[in-house]
Parts: C-alpha cells; sequence; structure tokens
C-alpha cells in the first residue's frame, strides 16, 4: 500500500471508497472530462481506474478536501525502468499551484523513495495549463508524439513527451 505524502500544499493519500463518487464528479467537469473521458459511468471508470494493479492513484487532498487524483506507473525492465504520471484536478482549484505541488510531491517520492532515475509525462501537445504546471515541477519538453492520441471527436492530436531526471530534481 502506498503511504500518504505530505507537499507544501497538499496531502497525497491512497483512496478510499468514499472517494469514488467524489473523483468521479471531477472527472464529470467538461474541463477534465474532454482530456479523461471515462464513459459515460465514471464511477466505473474510477473504480476501474484505482483497481488497475499496474497504476498507483493518490488522491489529492486541499483543505481537508478531495480535489482530485495523480497516478504514477512504472516500467520494471532494468535497462529502461521509469516511472510516468497523470494528474487531473478539480477545475475549482485550478490556478493556485495546487497541481505543481502534487506533480512534485510525487516525483519527490518516485525519485527519493522508490528509486526511479526518470519520470515522464505526456500531456496534449496544446494543453498549455499542464504543460506550465509541469516544466515548474521541473519537467522538460522532450518532443512532440505526432497524432498520438485520439480525442473523443474522433481525430488524431498530438502529444508532448516531458521528462524529469533525477539530476535535475528542484525544490524550487
Amino acid at each position: 500500500m502506498e503511504k500518504t505524502l505530505y507537499g507544501a500544499q497538499v496531502v497525497l493519500r491512497p483512496p478510499t471508497p468514499d472517494d469514488i463518487p467524489v473523483l468521479a464528479r471531477i472527472r464529470a467537469e467538461p474541463e477534465v472530462r474532454a482530456i479523461w473521458r471515462g464513459g459515460d459511468d465514471l464511477v466505473a471508470a474510477v473504480t476501474q481506474d484505482l483497481a488497475d494493479p499496474d497504476v498507483t492513484t493518490l488522491v489529492i487532498v486541499y483543505e481537508g478536501r478531495t480535489a482530485g487524483a495523480i497516478q504514477w506507473g512504472a516500467e520494471q525492465d532494468p535497462d529502461y525502468r521509469h516511472a510516468n504520471i497523470d494528474i487531473y484536478l478539480d477545475p475549482a482549484v485550478h490556478g493556485r499551484g495546487l497541481g505543481t505541488d502534487a506533480v512534485r510531491t510525487l516525483v519527490h517520492h518516485l525519485i527519493n523513495d522508490l528509486g526511479h532515475h526518470r519520470i515522464v509525462i505526456d500531456p496534449a501537445a496544446d494543453n498549455a495549463a499542464a504543460i506550465r504546471c509541469y516544466t515548474k515541477a521541473g519537467f522538460r519538453p522532450v518532443g512532440i508524439m505526432r497524432d498520438y492520441e485520439r480525442g473523443p471527436d474522433g481525430t488524431w492530436h498530438d502529444g508532448l513527451l516531458m521528462d524529469l531526471l533525477a539530476a535535475d530534481l528542484t525544490t524550487a
């Protein structure tokens, strides 16, 4: 079981069944749903995400309330070992630095506690807010992944591969 992590503004803790409807409500917000999708039954989608054995999800708590989720997975082949992360936040708390704090907190855990040397994240190439957040947390652009993800409209969209190396880790 994942431990609780403490950032400057947020707490990242393991999810409980009580988090599922709150996370489903956040995922239903149009701004979040456009990126995370999840079908017609978001309660089922969140439940499935939390049960995925290849992904560890932590609930983002801000001022005592669930504000979103952050998850990570890992490539375990020793020659390619690295971790990847994804995050979503309630749009009601955007613009407060919570995403950067959550990402930075998880990155420190993945590097310092779990020994990863490289963390990757892959926002949509046109998601300027996410790219700003990840840059503030220390990630650097690696390159554009062309036609990386199919959008809800059925067309393909570019993604931006970003990474952070343990040697680049900053507290800023």
